[in-house]
């Protein structure tokens, strides 16, 4: 095939310029120099056998956490081996299962590294979160006799639309005619998939994950408590999280007509990346608002405008202390928005800007139900966050909605767990 030869002599062209992204990135970022050699699949000794789960980054990490957990359970008899391609996600990877898995670097998908990594692995099963799709890894798999499946998997009309084109077109049916079993996060997503090539009796409607992840008490306490900290149980306190390039400004359009109607409320502002904290910053030491900066240890008071949440994984704290909350990846257009199901889940309404096509299904049932808003200008999001702020009984309302909406989707992990096994146990 024309296009798998291309594809191939241009990941050996582009690899110096990918390890040279490592080490300009390594510069600000340590880990990013690690472990290099994982990256060509040279991953050293682990257990042959394994069953091997591929979570990109952070948010894969945390999303499969209950499956892996399942599968612990269903196969005790069987060693784990997680693979990631951030150091970030490899981090998390390493405090939730580093005493019970194996942990490595996903290799580059050079013909080379995949094979290399398939034949030291040697899985039982490889299980791709998300929509992982890499031509020549899935080739290697195929070649080392090791099955595949997609759990979670998801395209959006988007990102169909383009694989539909020359040559994506080609590597897409290649890539999903070897794919043993997809769970596809809805039925939308399950019947993109088969538009796109992969075989209908292979194609089935799972359910999202994110729908099964399991409640935490805790941190409703935590955010509670947060609120009697920053001397904020009459406030009404908005968190923004997950923002990038570009939101911040347009949040600090929102809050400036928010707070002209509402002197009291407290925006909490969590950026995506921890390598934009100092940038966030810096815009925020512009503004005319006091502000706070968390990982400083700034004390919030009543006089306090702002919160900058430059620390990692309190985000669920800062939900649980909120009363309204915006989910960034949504205001400006090329990221298609992130995890609106964790505030819903928690019971808080929530507002996201109009790029959300990853997750265009779920947003469609929040705001059918009144959980959600989808707001187009900082006008509109003023208004929105404002109507939920003051009026609590129907912010709790919204919220409570939300939360039973999430409750009755689950069932995913059930269901993806039982397609594993099969694939397991019939090789289909």
């Amino acid at each position: 095939m024309l296009w798998r030869v291309v594809y191939c002599l241009a990941t050996w062209l582009v690899l110096p310029l990918v390890f040279g992204y490592f080490a300009w990135r390594g510069r600000r970022e340590p880990a990013y120099r690690e472990n290099l050699g994982e990256r060509l699949g040279r991953i050293g000794p682990v257990p042959h056998g394994a069953i091997w789960i591929h979570a990109a980054s952070v948010g894969e990490v945390v999303l499969v956490a209950p499956l892996v957990e399942a599968l612990e359970r269903r196969f005790p008899q069987c060693p784990l081996l997680i693979t990631t391609m951030t150091p970030t996600g490899r981090e998390r990877a390493f405090k939730r299962f580093g005493d019970r898995a194996s942990i490595r670097y996903v290799p580059l998908d050079t013909p080379g590294a995949t094979r290399r990594f398939i034949a030291q692995a040697a899985p039982r099963i490889g299980i791709l979160v998300e929509t992982e799709l890499w031509p020549n890894l899935i080739a290697a798999a195929e070649r080392g006799g090791v099955p595949l499946v997609l759990v979670n998997a998801s395209v959006s009309r988007a990102s169909a639309a383009r694989y539909v084109r020359w040559p994506l077109k080609n590597a897409t049916r290649f890539m999903l005619a070897r794919v043993r079993a997809i769970g596809a996060a809805s039925d939308a997503h399950a019947g993109r998939f088969v538009c796109l090539g992969a075989p209908d009796d292979r194609v089935e409607a799972t359910g999202n994950l994110k729908y099964d992840a399991p409640d935490d008490p805790d941190t409703e306490t935590m955010g509670a408590r947060l609120r009697s900290q920053w001397q904020a149980s009459d406030r009404s306190i908005w968190v923004a999280a997950s923002t990038h390039e570009g939101e911040e400004e347009i949040l600090l359009q929102a809050f400036e007509r928010l707070r002209s109607r509402e002197s009291g409320g407290l925006l909490v502002m969590a950026p995506r990346h921890p390598q934009r904290f100092d940038a966030v910053a810096t815009l925020l030491a512009s503004s005319p608002w006091s502000i706070a900066r968390r990982s400083a240890g700034d004390t919030v008071t009543e006089s306090t405008d702002i919160v900058l949440a430059d620390t990692l994984g309190e985000v669920p704290m800062f939900y649980a202390a909120a009363d309204v909350v915006f989910v960034g990846g949504s205001l400006v257009p090329g990221i298609g928005g992130h995890n609106v199901i964790e505030p819903a889940a928690l019971g808080r309404p929530f507002c996201v800007g109009p790029y959300i096509e990853e997750w265009q299904d779920i947003v469609d049932g929040l705001v059918e139900c009144g959980a959600a808003h989808v707001c187009r200008t900082p006008a509109k999001l003023a208004d929105a966050s404002g109507f939920w702020g003051v009026d609590r009984e129907r912010a709790r309302a919204a919220g409570a909605a939300g939360r039973a909406h999430v409750r009755a989707q689950a069932g995913a992990l059930d269901r993806s767990v039982a397609m594993i096994e099969r694939v397991l146990s019939t090789g289909r």
